[in-house]
């Protein structure tokens, strides 16, 4: 009878601690780490308990593949996806399987804010990587409401505030701090005589004017003459009038806030023009995706570089290669905003490291605060995060288009 009872005991106890463990799945308002119900128990085959995944911490994940950046973007959610399968192969993160729940919001704000709140109270996710803008800062309130830590592709300058985005983390230099060193690098580079005389060309939406008041403010103080100004559509075909306009300031230089497609627009009208102006790219305008649609109008063009290119020859790329071996694809056959979306993800991964068993939302934003100089292989600059301070770095570098390829000129550079 002793021993019946014992064994009776014994069972209870293991079926309390399992309604226990699954009571606190995947949840973010719990101090408990975020398994998302998928704990599973020990093989009792003779695997140790610890040998075993400690549940599945869930992120969300939102993608613009069809929508006004999807050039962009597809490959950078091809890249974030990629890091995740490679980080899960390698036995996850301190035990956890990383799940990444992305969805397609098309670039359109209400889609994102009703995605966002599927991944909190459907998904039960324990942080984000996000993508757009306008749609990082409509969520930033939400996102510091219910702590969920958001690591973006959007850099824009409104994010530094880390009173009104204490969740939001900046994974690359911001387009106000992009476009500060390129105005930098001019006004050093410049050989004319008086002040170089800029244009700023860019989209009407909140990405494209996220730049323009303080490269503006920042070019008066150093001595660059802004021009003029001319706003180019996401999807235009034909820029012709919006370049006749900027054809009569005779801007020395023009920075673009744009992507791939209305980049390569701007370039062939300007080439079909005869402008000798250099344009200068901030990230999402520079990669591989933009010399086939241009053609020979990319030619001396200069980008911003966030992000290595994969042709590059840097340790970091040596996972990234080890991956796509695995799936028997080519490191040629992808792009620099695919390298950015790696880059990005491993980012979040360091800071799930850092978090350990505490794996909410706010311990994986005190994860991400302890992150200092962390170095990503030469894949992007080193980032470092604090609790004062979600700005991971101010550094980029530029290239230009040589023979068809874009070649870096400078070293990683800040203003």
């Amino acid at each position: 009878m002793k021993k019946m009872w014992k064994k009776l005991g014994l069972s209870a106890a293991t079926l309390s601690l399992a309604l226990g463990l699954a009571a606190c799945g995947g949840g973010n308002n719990s101090s408990a780490p975020a398994t998302g119900g998928d704990a599973k128990p020990a093989d009792t085959a003779g695997k140790p308990a610890e040998a075993q995944p400690k549940g599945t911490i869930k992120l969300g994940g939102l993608f613009d593949i069809t929508g006004g950046t999807g050039d962009v973007g597809a490959p950078y959610a091809d890249g974030e996806k990629a890091y995740v399968e490679y980080i899960n192969s390698k036995g996850g993160v301190n035990g956890y399987k990383i799940e990444l729940i992305g969805e397609d919001y098309a670039y359109k704000i209400p889609e994102a804010q009703k995605l966002y709140t599927k991944f909190k109270s459907k998904d039960q996710v324990s942080a984000i990587l996000g993508w757009g803008t306008g749609d990082t800062e409509a969520l930033r309130q939400q996102v510091a409401a219910d702590k969920l830590p958001f690591v973006s592709a959007a850099y824009s300058e409104n994010l530094k505030n880390i009173n009104e985005s204490p969740y939001n983390f900046l994974a690359a230099a911001t387009y106000s701090d992009q476009a500060r060193t390129s105005i930098k690098w001019i006004k050093d580079n410049w050989k004319g005589s008086g002040n170089p005389k800029l244009a700023l060309i860019y989209n009407d939406t909140p990405f494209g004017k996220s730049p323009i008041q303080d490269a503006k403010d920042y070019a008066a103080k150093i001595g660059v003459d802004v021009v003029d100004e001319q706003v180019v559509d996401l999807k235009a075909l034909d820029a012709t009038s919006q370049l006749l306009n900027l054809q009569k300031t005779n801007p020395d230089f023009a920075i673009i806030q744009q992507t791939w497609g209305a980049t390569a627009t701007v370039l062939k009208d300007a080439k079909k023009l005869g402008l000798k102006t250099q344009f200068i790219g901030l990230n999402w305008a520079a990669g591989e995706g933009l010399l086939p649609i241009a053609g020979d109008a990319a030619e001396g063009f200069i980008g911003v570089v966030t992000h290595a290119f994969p042709y590059e020859d840097l340790p970091g790329m040596a996972e990234v290669k080890e991956y796509l071996d695995s799936k028997g694809q080519k490191l040629e056959d992808k792009n620099q905003k695919f390298i950015q979306g790696w880059v990005t993800t491993k980012i979040m991964m360091e800071g799930i490291r850092a978090a350990g068993d505490n794996v909410t939302g706010e311990g994986i934003r005190k994860g991400l605060e302890t992150i200092n100089n962390l170095d990503l292989g030469g894949l992007a600059a080193p980032v470092s995060f604090s609790a004062d301070n979600h700005a991971g770095t101010n550094q980029i570098r530029l290239a230009q288009v040589k023979n068809g390829k874009f070649e870096i000129i400078t070293d990683y550079i800040g203003h």
